[in-house]
């Protein structure tokens, strides 16, 4: 028979060890000290730097053709080929031309020399009516006879003009110094008038063609100096000044503007990718600043912090936080913060952060209040 005393000494006994195992438990599991990935707070300037493609091109060029039809009958350039200004660069079969302007300079020599028997006869009906011995309507005959050779010799003096002008035209000339990039012509091919045979590009150096979406047209102007780069040419670093700025959008709402490179490289060539580095404010930050008060605004209103997406936690009433890394009590303490803008995989903090302040940008839904964390060594690889 088992006492009643002796019963509630076991009963005892038991109750105290199983109190005894949860404190131990709950003990154990209050010193686990979870490890966290973490980052810096780093100040960022409002301004903003938007990288766009474009190519490059000659700031002289020109597609240049015969104001003149005919037969090709030479081509003396071959493409790439360097050019100096004046040099015959093709010519046209000449047979045409020739007889037209021989055939217009005999008639304005037969024009002349009407207009000269013309002007006699006129002279003379002058003469004669002044004294009486011609009739009135016979000097007006021959003063109209005048006028008429007069005006024949003109229209003859201009067919002449005309002749000389196709003649010269069909000798094709470079304009200016460069090299010919595209050549469309051959001996004997039959061409009308301005329809393009070559190609040319000066030596007065080069230029960039840039679309600019319609969200950063506003921030151009004429005279910007802006940096430009060349993946071909990693080394060259060049400035351009913007000489050109569209004002009618063109394909996918981009407005077309054109830079005209400060110096030169001899690796640089018209036709090769640039890079335009187009920096301007973050007006959607200024905008929101504005309607923060003055005591929740960060020290510089010119920079705002910036931290990684996925630091940024979402709490009550669109409500944003993080979790602010504690060197001293080596724990983790939950912050508001105002997010004014997100761009890419950052997030731009305009009150709640200071710069050099720790925080934790993995997991951040799993860490609570007070929490006593480590960090992670930063040379071990994260995967999230």
């Amino acid at each position: 028979m088992i006492r009643p005393a002796y019963l509630l000494t076991s009963l005892t006994l038991a109750t105290l060890f199983i109190v005894t195992g949860c404190s131990e438990q709950e003990k154990v599991e209050q010193e686990v000290v979870r490890p966290i990935a973490w980052t810096k707070v780093k100040p960022h300037d409002l301004t903003q730097v938007r990288r766009l493609a474009g190519a490059t091109a000659a700031v002289e060029k020109a597609s240049l053709s015969f104001l003149v039809g005919g037969k090709v009958a030479s081509v003396a350039v071959n493409l790439g080929q360097k050019i100096t200004q004046g040099q015959v660069l093709a010519t046209l079969d000449q047979r045409s031309f020739n007889l037209n302007f021989q055939s217009a300079q005999a008639k304005y020599a037969q024009a002349s020399s009407a207009l000269n028997e013309a002007e006699n006869e006129y002279q003379r009906y002058k003469e004669l009516v002044e004294q009486g011995l011609v009739s009135k309507s016979g000097f007006d005959n021959a003063e109209a006879a005048y006028k008429s050779a007069l005006s024949n010799v003109e229209v003859a003096k201009s067919q002449l003009e005309l002749a000389t002008k196709d003649r010269q035209d069909s000798t094709l000339q470079a304009p200016y110094d460069g090299v010919i990039t595209k050549r469309m012509i051959e001996p004997s091919q039959q061409i009308s008038p301005g329809q393009s045979v070559f190609e040319v590009e000066g030596h007065g150096g080069l230029e960039v063609h840039v679309s600019v979406p319609e969200s950063l047209i506003q921030h151009l102007s004429d005279g910007m100096i802006v940096p430009v780069r060349f993946p071909a040419a990693p080394n060259v670093e060049l400035t351009g000044v913007i000489t050109e700025v569209g004002t009618r959008a063109e394909t996918a709402n981009a407005f077309p503007i054109t830079l005209v490179l400060n110096g030169s490289s001899p690796i640089l060539r018209a036709g090769m990718t640039a890079e335009v580095d187009i920096t301007y404010t973050n007006e959607e930050y200024e905008n929101a600043l504005t309607q923060l008060p003055n005591n929740q605004i960060n020290s510089s209103s010119h920079e705002s912090m910036i931290v990684p997406v996925s630091a940024v936690g979402a709490g009550l009433n669109q409500s944003k936080f993080v979790f602010v890394y504690n060197e001293a009590s080596q724990t983790v303490t939950k912050r508001n913060v105002i997010a004014t803008n997100i761009l890419g995989n950052e997030v731009f903090i305009a009150s709640g952060l200071k710069a050099g302040e720790i925080i934790a940008i993995a997991g951040v839904s799993f860490l609570r209040e007070g929490q006593k964390v480590t960090l992670l060594d930063d040379n071990v690889q994260r995967f999230n």
